[in-house]
């Protein structure tokens, strides 16, 4: 292709693909705090706690819109911010919507494995530890044994020194749980 064909091609590419416009638009001039914000609206309309609201739980939704971030090469702080934002969304949402289906529980596993391992691996597991508790307290009074996987998920991923986080999750979801639903506690 000459220089002039490449132009016109990518021209047309840009009135014609909304994503490749994004991704122009962001190459240009790039703004990681605005692609983190449209991210955290797609995942908030997905899984708002607030059930007036007629939430949709898509989680392809929020796999694409996490998927086209990662593409705009983001820095590891902003991208283990989105990780770790999609996970605390999914797992409130649980904990105020009470209980929800098999696939939800499994699809959120797997999100909190993935956010895991990209939190040991680029050494951000310290800085972002009391989110990771509160998200597994969250967890803790959830069906289909949502709470027990999270729990190992923690335990067979994290270094052994933050074992313990685990128990404090436990303890930090029964107490926020039971301030929500008084008349359950024994």
């Amino acid at each position: 292709m000459s220089k002039e064909e490449v132009i016109n091609t990518v021209m047309e590419l840009y009135d014609a693909r909304k994503e490749a416009r994004d991704y122009l638009d962001y190459y240009v001039n790039p703004n990681e705090s605005n692609e983190l914000e449209k991210f955290k609206k797609i995942v908030l309309k997905e899984f708002d706690d607030d059930i007036s609201r007629d939430p949709q739980c898509r989680f392809s939704v929020c796999r694409k819109a996490l998927s086209d971030f990662k593409k705009l090469a983001p820095s590891t702080e902003t991208l283990a911010e989105a990780m770790v934002y999609y996970v605390e969304r999914v797992c409130e949402f649980s904990f105020y919507a009470g209980d929800l289906w098999e696939q939800y529980y499994d699809s959120a596993v797997s999100n909190f494995r993935s956010m895991l391992k990209f939190l040991v691996k680029n050494d951000m597991l310290e800085a972002m530890m009391p989110r990771v508790v509160q998200i597994m307290a969250w967890c803790w009074p959830c069906g289909y044994g949502f709470h027990d996987e999270i729990g190992d998920s923690f335990c067979e991923l994290v270094p052994p020194q933050y074992h313990s986080k685990a128990d404090e999750a436990d303890a930090l979801g029964k107490a926020q749980y039971y301030a929500i639903h008084p008349d359950l506690k024994h």
